[in-house]
């Protein structure tokens, strides 16, 4: 497809002016740099950049599905869909575009190309992977099954297109403990993550299941990084303070939090829960979500970055659009997708 006269051409400065408001609007609240806010004229530097993406999507019929994590001016500048991973699935799995742009992970590319084959899904930096999915191959898994046999495989939806192959069904964070209870098998084997396998493990017990789960040695470098210590120190610091922390954080951290969930689950506690500050024991691009989304709530620097996630940029967006590098194109093999799919599939049915 011919994009090359819109790519050479300039955005009109009245149309520059309207995109940096919308920006401007979008982003006010949010951190731009450490200690920062966005300002019009920032939304001014990137206004012609998020413009000229937006006219290559209409161009392309092209989407954008970014996750929470990446930043705060791709999912309020060119993102058409902004959510957790179980919902961009869900997002992919239903569009009738013909490109589907994947700002986030390529675990989530991978899953978009499984459910929507005929799309050209791609990818802004290939070298985006995930520690979670890295950390397990499918032989790997393999010889796992092969040391329980009998055990329901599951995986988390954090892993590659092949591993998803190799598992009876997928999960999420949100859905992973209400599917494990409804498996009939009492023993799981649970991958890649182990520190979420430990927090399921614990809320099984808690509900009176005595189910068993096995698990692999794979762990997330940024929800592994936060410890109860740091949350007793907080406290200290911060009276009043409501500490909101992802299941793949250690057991003893989200013990000793407020409120434990889904990335799409803790927008929606915070959204609705009042507190004088909040601490945020995830990815920092979540927080310019809460940011954007909760004028006048407090949250303290509790964040980390993922590496990974901010590999995503406006720029490499405009130009995988334009251009794509034969690796940003996502591929699964046919045998893989199918396999794979069985097993996203029986999640989108055992989490209804």
């Amino acid at each position: 497809m011919d994009v090359g006269p819109l790519v050479a051409a300039e955005a009109p400065a009245a149309a520059v002016e309207r995109e940096a408001e919308r920006l401007f609007t979008a982003l006010m609240h949010v951190d731009c740099r450490p200690g920062t806010r966005w300002t019009l004229e920032h939304c001014r530097e990137i206004a012609p950049l998020t413009w000229q993406i937006n006219r290559l999507k209409e161009r392309r019929n092209a989407i954008v599905l970014a996750h929470s994590y990446v930043d705060a001016e791709i999912v309020y500048g060119v993102a058409d869909f902004k959510s957790d991973s179980y919902a961009l699935a869900l997002e992919a799995r239903n569009s009738d575009a013909e490109v589907i742009v994947f700002a986030g992970v390529v675990f989530m590319a991978e899953t978009a190309k499984i459910l929507k084959p005929r799309a050209t899904v791609l990818v802004p930096d290939i070298a985006s992977g995930c520690s979670l999915a890295d950390s397990l191959t499918a032989p790997e898994l393999r010889a796992l099954k092969a040391e329980h046999p009998g055990a329901a495989v599951v995986c988390y939806i954090n892993s590659s297109a092949e591993v998803k192959a190799e598992s009876d069904v997928c999960v999420t964070s949100g859905n992973a403990l209400r599917i494990l209870e409804r498996l009939p098998e009492r023993r799981i084997l649970f991958v890649p993550d182990r520190i979420m396998a430990a927090n399921l493990q614990r809320d099984l017990r808690a509900r009176g299941s005595d189910k068993q789960i096995f698990s692999s040695a794979g762990t997330c470098l940024v929800h592994d990084q936060f410890t109860a210590a740091g949350i007793a120190e907080e406290r200290a610091r911060f009276p009043g303070l409501y500490v909101v922390s992802h299941p793949e954080c250690a057991p003893e951290v989200t013990a000793a939090s407020d409120f434990v969930g889904s990335t799409q689950a803790m927008m929606d506690h915070v959204r609705d829960t009042d507190a004088p500050y909040f601490m945020m024991l995830t990815e920092c691009g979540l927080v310019s979500r809460l940011q954007a989304e909760n004028a006048g709530k407090r949250f303290i620097g509790s964040c980390r970055l993922c590496p990974y996630m901010k590999l995503n940029s406006l720029a490499k967006i405009r130009d995988v659009l334009v251009d794509p590098a034969p690796d940003q194109v996502i591929e699964v093999d046919v045998e893989v997708a199918r396999a794979a799919k069985v097993s996203i599939d029986r999640m989108f049915d055992l989490a209804a």
